[in-house]
């Protein structure tokens, strides 16, 4: 017997698109022990950005996987900011430390594209930048490098 296959419907052009790129960052399941047993909850660090210089990270905690990647993606929108892009890298060289992590940046030539590891790869794609070189020193905590990336780049000013 021959099988008919169906096209799925076109897309249309009338529902809304978010004009946020949204990227989580980390997953953590995390358990609680009560009285009944144990509670499980999921905890999601997640960056938003519109990869035209606006850059926002967030935290989420439910017991879905979605609810709190819905809950990071609000706060995220939330908190915001904009960062000075000059020819598609960062206006100057930086070194940032908030606690224990440490984040080295520096502009680059057009063509080098992105050199960053982890959690700091995801904010400089959200936001936009093209090109430029990065280093973490210090912790290995994602979300701990991912505010100290964002802090870094709020500091920075055209010359």
């Amino acid at each position: 017997m021959k099988q008919s296959y169906t096209t799925p419907p076109e897309t249309d052009s009338t529902t809304p698109r978010s004009e946020y790129v949204e990227k989580v960052v980390q997953i953590d399941r995390v358990t609680r022990t009560v009285k009944g047993g144990r509670r499980m909850r999921f905890r999601t660090l997640v960056v938003v950005g519109d990869k035209n210089g606006k850059v926002g990270y967030g935290i989420g905690k439910a017991s879905e996987i979605a609810t709190a990647v819905q809950k990071a993606v609000t706060i995220a929108k939330r908190r915001m900011i904009t960062v000075s892009i000059v020819n598609g890298t960062i206006p100057h060289e930086i070194m940032y430390h908030d606690g224990s992590s440490r984040i080295f940046m520096k502009p680059a030539r057009p063509g080098t594209s992105v050199v960053a590891g982890g959690s700091v790869r995801a904010v400089i794609d959200a936001v936009g930048i093209k090109d430029i070189l990065t280093k973490i020193i210090g912790t290995s905590n994602k979300a701990a490098n991912v505010r100290a990336t964002i802090q870094a780049l709020s500091t920075l000013h055209n010359k």
